[in-house]
């Protein structure tokens, strides 16, 4: 059974934006034993992840990500059932939301600052499915 998750979470104080790049490295050598796939998406002070892969490993990963001390008011998103992955190629892609053109944003946002802990889960998924069309992701191991 393959899932879907989508969480938001703050940096915790103390946190710097290196951090994300330390995530994303731990992500990309674990995940592979762990059949888990998708994007790490961080910006001011933030991060927006999704994870796709099997319910128990995804849910594993998302118990650990909760306890993390690097994060804070982990929100999920998003959780669902899928027959298929959006990134099967993919151990961990990833963006920094400050880089974005602040019209991509503002498709899902009333303002140009992406907030996920203010909008539904499906505009957060949304911007995801547009920075995967756009080339906006880096990284894609």
């Amino acid at each position: 059974m393959l899932v879907q998750l989508l969480y938001a979470s703050r940096f915790s104080e103390g946190t710097s934006a290196a951090t994300a790049s330390v995530i994303l490295q731990q992500a990309r050598l674990r995940n592979p034993d762990s059949g888990i796939t998708g994007v790490l998406c961080h910006g001011d002070q933030l991060f927006l992840q999704l994870l796709e892969g099997g319910r128990e490993q995804v849910n594993a990963l998302f118990a650990r990500i909760q306890r993390d001390t690097r994060h804070t008011d982990v929100t999920l998103l998003h959780y669902g059932e899928v027959t298929q992955r959006r990134f099967p190629s993919w151990t961990m892609a990833q963006t920094n939301l400050e880089k974005l053109n602040p019209g991509m944003l503002l498709r899902y946002s009333a303002l140009p600052v992406f907030d996920p802990f203010l909008l539904p889960g499906s505009s957060s998924m949304a911007l995801v499915d547009e920075l995967v069309a756009s080339a906006s992701l880096q990284g894609r191991a």
